[in-house]
């Protein structure tokens, strides 16, 4: 499977105006962070999930996410994990796409991330007003290299 999306900062004023759904509160960590292959162990609200995502070309990469037990996600990050990152994420729709826009906790308080999904790499879209940079490109941004910063 092939995951193409792009990534946004966000402009917290703007954000911060708009009404939301509730969020999902994730947890998440990395059991290998290799820049070809990423392995992360989540946990969203109440449920599992092992993800392995390939090198980014691009916008693009693979991507193969499985639900897994709860029980067993919690017990590959205490084993396999030194350090775990907390957001909330919303899902937003915005004209055709589902932008979904993490509110990061702990030492990454205050930064603000959008991600929308998309069929290919040219695919138009309508970008919200809450939207600043761009930042797909811009390896700093990638959950895998910020969790370093906890």
């Amino acid at each position: 499977m092939v995951e193409i999306e792009k990534k946004f900062t966000v402009n917290k004023a703007l954000w911060e105006k708009i009404k939301k759904p509730a969020p999902n509160v994730i947890k998440q960590s990395y059991i290998s962070d290799d820049k070809k292959c990423t392995v992360r162990v989540r946990i969203k609200n109440n449920k599992g999930f092992l993800t392995i995502k390939g090198e980014t070309i691009n916008i693009s990469r693979s991507e193969y996410e499985y639900e897994i037990p709860l029980e067993e996600a919690k017990a590959m990050m205490d084993e396999f994990s030194s350090k775990i990152l907390f957001k909330n994420r919303y899902e937003v729709l915005i004209g055709n796409h589902l932008w979904e826009v993490d509110e990061f906790k702990g030492k990454l308080e205050g930064l603000i991330i959008a991600e929308v999904e998309l069929k290919s790499e040219t695919e138009k879209f309508e970008l919200p007003n809450w939207v600043d940079k761009e930042v797909s490109n811009n390896p700093r941004y990638y959950n895998s290299n910020l969790i370093k910063e906890l």
